[in-house]
């Protein structure tokens, strides 16, 4: 029981930030392969709340999170301007940036690590899925917001959406300080809960993974980006047994579903009534257009 709560706190981990990612990337259309470097800042900003001075969780998680928003504020400002790879390259630095700052932080245990992190156990280890919980209705809550339409208008096309009168850097700038802010929140989580933390866990493998799972779930679906985080950090334990041969494995069954579903598994699509309506109605229309194309072509052969 204790193994498969472990598995369901690490899973909530993984979501909060995923979701801080899908915000940025799948709405946004503003990929990122630093946000490793958020989980970090907020990781060791809850391991000082915590460790050093002494004070409650809830206070290190919304320290986390002020933290890494306030930086990403700064980031922000240096990088919006810069258009699709050259924004993931600049996010890309600012990550490997972070990590062998925290490398050099002997305050922090430089490179060896920060030991003796408070732990939090019990009733306790509910905090993190709770917190998902809370992350996953803001988000939607921001998505379907007129702010969420905004995102997804400069995810289309930006230019067109500036014509319109949306604001895109303010637009960006938003996406870009909720996703950080979440991401910071993520790594607090995972500090208190594994009571060690080293700058090699927030390296651009971890950004890389979480860019995967927003892929893998869906760009655009806050039910993609659950599902995702599930099932990406449950895949690994499930192969453990077969120890060096797990993560083979784990690569070939995310090739499979991304091979057999280009669009992610929910396609963009949501998990709810309306999105399930949308989605019948999108399949019908499809099979009788289908349909149409087929009985053209018969008519045109006689």
């Amino acid at each position: 029981m204790e193994y498969i709560l472990g598995i369901l706190v690490l899973s909530a981990i993984n979501l909060v930030c995923v979701l801080g990612l899908s915000i940025l990337t799948g709405f946004t259309g503003l990929f990122s392969f630093g946000h490793a470097g958020f989980m970090a800042i907020g990781a060791y900003t809850a391991a000082i709340v915590t460790a050093r001075l002494d004070l409650p969780f809830y206070v290190a998680i919304l320290a986390a999170g002020a933290v890494a928003g306030v930086i990403s504020l700064g980031l922000g400002r240096l990088t919006l301007k810069l258009k699709g790879d050259y924004f993931c390259i600049a996010t890309m630095g600012f990550g490997e940036a972070i990590r062998l700052l925290l490398n050099n932080w002997k305050y922090a245990g430089g490179a060896r690590g920060w030991e003796s992190i408070p732990k939090y156990q019990g009733w306790s280890l509910l905090i993190p899925i709770v917190v998902a919980i809370l992350a996953v209705i803001v988000s939607w809550n921001l998505v379907n917001s007129r702010q969420g339409r905004n995102m997804v208008a400069v995810r289309e096309e930006e230019l067109a959406a500036q014509m319109a009168g949306v604001n895109v850097l303010r637009t960006k700038m938003l996406a870009l300080v909720a996703s950080a802010v979440l991401a910071g929140i993520a790594g607090a989580l995972m500090a208190n809960f594994i009571g060690f933390i080293a700058p090699k866990t927030f390296n651009m493998t971890k950004s890389t993974e979480l860019t995967i799972i927003v892929i893998f779930g869906g760009l655009g679906s806050i039910s993609g980006s659950v599902v995702g985080a599930l099932l990406l950090t449950a895949l690994p334990e499930l192969f453990r047994a077969f120890s060096d041969w797990r993560l083979v494995f784990y690569g070939l069954a995310v090739m499979v579903i991304m091979i057999g579903r280009p669009k992610g598994l929910m396609g963009g699509l949501e998990l709810t009534p309306s999105g399930l309506r949308k989605a019948r109605e999108a399949r019908k229309a499809r099979l009788a257009l289908m349909a149409e194309s087929r009985a053209l072509e018969k008519g045109g052969e006689a």
